[in-house]
This record gives C-alpha cells, sequence and structure tokens, in this order.
C-alpha cells in the first residue's frame, strides 16, 4: 500500500508525518487513518502537527496499513509478543503474531530477548500489516552479553539497525536519570521495568547518567530519519499498588515531558508510556497528570492493575483499570495476559490478554461517547431481542468461543433459530415472555384508559373487548 507513497518523498529532506503535518500537508497515511476513523483528514492532520496523535509508520515498513493513537481517534491496543533467553522459535512467533491480526491488535510489540531477534523481527515485519515496536536495549544488551560493556554508541547503533529493518515505533527508556534512583528506596517492588533496571545498573556501573538522555538528540536523528515514533518508556513505572503515585515515577514523567518537546522540535512523533499497577481511584489522576506533564503527547498505558492478589487473572485486574484509563484519556492499552508475573505467554494467553482489552478499549470508546461506538453494541442487543442466534455470533467480539458455547448444550441447527437458550429453556425466558406481552399491548392499545384511584395514584385499566 506504501510504497508508492514513500517513493514520491524519497527526495524530501525530512520524511516524518509530524513534519508534513506542519507544514499543512495531508499525507496519504493521514487521510487513510481518517477513513479507518470517520474522521476527516484535517482533523488527522492537525492532531498530528500538535503532537496528540502519532501514525507509526516506518519508511521502509511499506506493507503497513496506517493506523493513528490519539485521543482524538478510538482507543487503541496493543499486544506484546516475542520470545525469551529461554525459548526461541519463529514459527511460534508468527503464529501468535497471526492471532493478534485475527483477533483485532491495533499494533504489537516484539519483546523478544534471546535467540535469533533479528531473524524473528524482519519475520514479523515482514508478515505485520500493523504497526511493530520494540525496545531496542534487549537486543543491544544481548550482543555484549552484559551491562558493563554496553556503551552509548551500542544503544544509537541499534536503534539504526532496527528502524532500518523497519521498526514503526521505540520504547527509549530516556527519563530515568541517575538523580532519580535513591527516589526509588523504600518502595516493594524497586525498578521492575526490564528496561529501567538495565538502565539503573548502566548508571551505577559507569557513573555516568542515562546515555540515552544525554545522547537524546542523536536518538532524534535516526527517529527522524526512518520517521520512527519514540514510545517514551516508563522505566520507574510502579510494580504494585504500594509503589503507585510515588516521587520517582513523576520524576521520571516530568522528565520525559521536557524530552517530548525536544522531540517535536525535530519534527518526531512521541508517545508516552504509563503504569503499571496503580489503585482504581488514582487511575484518573495519573492520566491528567500525563496530559499535564507531557503536554497531551498521546499516552499508552500498561494495564493498570488494580490489585496485586490475582496471578493468573491479571488480564481481568488490569483491564478493569484499562477501562479506566481509556475512559479518562488514554491513547493506547498495552494488553495483559494470564501469563503475566508467571511466565512467557504462549498462544491461548496472547488470545486472552488481546480480548479482554479489546472489550475494555471498546467500552472506553462508549463512555467517551465516540460516534458510532455504540452501534455494533445495539445492533448485537437487537439480534438477541429476535432470537437471531447466528448474527448474535457473527457480532461477538470472538463469534468462535460465543458459539462454542452455546452449541455446549443445543448444537442442532434447530436452536439456531429457537426463542429461548439452555440458561431459561422454553417456558421462562423472559424476552420470549415479553414478546407475548407486547403482542397483548399492541392488540389492546386502543383500550387502554388511563383513570385516577381514590388515592389520586395513577393506575392503568385494561378494558377487554366485548
Amino acid at each position: 500500500m506504501r510504497t508508492e507513497w514513500v517513493q514520491k518523498r524519497s527526495d524530501d529532506a525530512v520524511r516524518t508525518q509530524m513534519y508534513y503535518a506542519k507544514k499543512g500537508i495531508i499525507t496519504e497515511e493521514m487521510a487513510y487513518v481518517g477513513r479507518r476513523e470517520r474522521v476527516e483528514g484535517e482533523l488527522v492532520r492537525a492532531e498530528v502537527a500538535r503532537g496528540r496523535l502519532v501514525i507509526p509508520a516506518n519508511v521502509h515498513h511499506t506493507n503497513l496499513e496506517p493506523m493513528g493513537i490519539g485521543i482524538a481517534l478510538g482507543c487503541k491496543v496493543n499486544a506484546n509478543i516475542g520470545n525469551s533467553a529461554v525459548t526461541s522459535d519463529i514459527e511460534k512467533e508468527l503464529r501468535k503474531l497471526q492471532i493478534c491480526l485475527k483477533h483485532g491488535a491495533d499494533t504489537v510489540m516484539d519483546l523478544s530477548t534471546g535467540g535469533d531477534i533479528d531473524g524473528i523481527r524482519q519475520a514479523m515485519i515482514k508478515a505485520s500489516p500493523i504497526p511493530l515496536g520494540t525496545v531496542p536495549i534487549y537486543q543491544a544488551l544481548q550482543e555484549v552479553k552484559s551491562v558493563e560493556k554496553l556503551s552509548a554508541a551500542d544503544l544509537i547503533e541499534m536503534l539504526e539497525h532496527q528502524a532500518k529493518q523497519g521498526v514503526d515505533y521505540f520504547t527509549i527508556h530516556a527519563g530515568v536519570l541517575v538523580e532519580f534512583l535513591p527516589l526509588v528506596k523504600g518502595r516493594i517492588t524497586g525498578i521492575v521495568s526490564r528496561g529501567g533496571s538495565v538502565m539503573a545498573q548502566w548508571m551505577l556501573h559507569h557513573s555516568k547518567q542515562n546515555p540515552f538522555f544525554t545522547h537524546w538528540d542523536k536518538v532524534l536523528e535516526v527517529c527522524r530519519k526512518y520517521d520512527v515514533v519514540i514510545s517514551a518508556g516508563d522505566g520507574l513505572r510502579p510494580g504494585c499498588l504500594a509503589d503507585a503515585s510515588d516521587a520517582a515515577q513523576f520524576a521520571e514523567l516530568k522528565t520525559l515531558g521536557e524530552l517530548t518537546l525536544r522531540a517535536w522540535e525535530k519534527d518526531v512523533q512521541v508517545m508516552i508510556e504509563g503504569p503499571g499497577h496503580v489503585p482504581f481511584d488514582e487511575i484518573e489522576m495519573n492520566v491528567k497528570k500525563e496530559m499535564e506533564l507531557c503536554h497531551e503527547a498521546p499516552f499508552y498505558v500498561l494495564g493498570p492493575l488494580v490489585t496485586d492478589i490475582a496471578p493468573g487473572y491479571d488480564h481481568i485486574t488490569s483491564c478493569i483499570g484499562a477501562t479506566m484509563a481509556g475512559t479518562a484519556g488514554a491513547a493506547m492499552l498495552c494488553y495483559v495476559t494470564p501469563k503475566e508475573h508467571l511466565g512467557l505467554p504462549d498462544e491461548d494467553d496472547v488470545k486472552q490478554g488481546l480480548i479482554a482489552y479489546k472489550i475494555a478499549a471498546h467500552a472506553a470508546d462508549i463512555a467517551r461517547h465516540r460516534p458510532g461506538a455504540r452501534d455494533r453494541d445495539d445492533a448485537l442487543s437487537r439480534a438477541r431481542y429476535a432470537f437471531d442466534w447466528k448474527e448474535q455470533f457473527r457480532l461477538s467480539i470472538d463469534p468462535e468461543f460465543a458459539q462454542s458455547l452455546h452449541d455446549a448444550t443445543l448444537p442442532d441447527e434447530y436452536f439456531k433459530t429457537a426463542e429461548f437458550c439452555s440458561m431459561c429453556g422454553p417456558k421462562f425466558c423472559s424476552m420470549h415472555i415479553n414478546r407475548i406481552v407486547e403482542e397483548h399491548n399492541n392488540k389492546s392499545e386502543e383500550n387502554v384508559n388511563i383513570v385516577d384511584d381514590k388515592a389520586g395514584k395513577r393506575g392503568l385499566t385494561m378494558l377487554q373487548n366485548p
């Protein structure tokens, strides 16, 4: 789709979406996003120009179908996949990618930390029509084997390497500064971000400031060259409820806001990553805080989890928080799977996490009264009332699973039009009974009189036909 679009801009000195948006140009990508979201292309352009919307679309990822992340658009969902140092299988990760595409992931992140990282990423980019993000420090660390041997040059070179491959957005933990590390003291779980912990170890070993922070201009050069969106990582995010909304978290957030302004000066797109684990009543405050400190750059949140007591069910504990975050203004939700805190997600975990988050994002869009957000809900409700089971399945977020639950007890084709399910049976279905009531009311409508009883209350008297 994008090959011709990108080629015709090949002579431009800068090719970022923000660069064109600031010049008043609606690119093909902006127009495409507008059509997908049913908004005007000019709205997309204006939001990209002000930094409130990003379009992750590396100039080398030409098989991409452009999408946008921003408060003016529908709430998006990211799915994390990728191997670990313990297990590596390209085919397995590609199957996970296909599950993500089937169930509606808006973006996907390759968080591979071992094995053939390059091979996995190249295969994913080739197979993915949705934006792909990475955390470049993972591969940089794998190649030098230890944090002590990692250099600033290694990090910048890895950004260039992955950008050439076509990665659409980078998580970069540039806001974890050496002066913030003492603020973590007293936390229950300390630093839970992998990238954040590596940065902390690097700074302490070398007695230097965060290399991403000190070499921010070089980071921007790479991202500007390939139009890679910076996903400013929250390396000091809270890893449990007790650590939420503390000084370390907000000190980093303020720094990310300052780095965002510098990125916008170079026409580099930015979104901000958010927590983590946050009590339900603090989520809206966290979203508003990000908007204030980071100048309304799109907020991309991990959950947040609203309780810490449910290992194995953290796709549920987190999508509760994600719904609130999306309602409050978060632009994208990073899914959490049932394996969170427990192990590497398999294919079913990916499906379970993604569906939970698609529900959360959809619920947030309804709560924000986005035009058309409830249309599918209303259509499914009408199908339900009409006992059109096949249409109910079709409109479901997971049609196959919905039908399997229905068919577990009533599998015959006859029951696809029956006016009951196995819950209520044929005699106690409230909708079936209500339809009988409606039919009776319609027949008797002409003979309904409203009268006052002795107590002055209004009553309904049904006069039967003679």
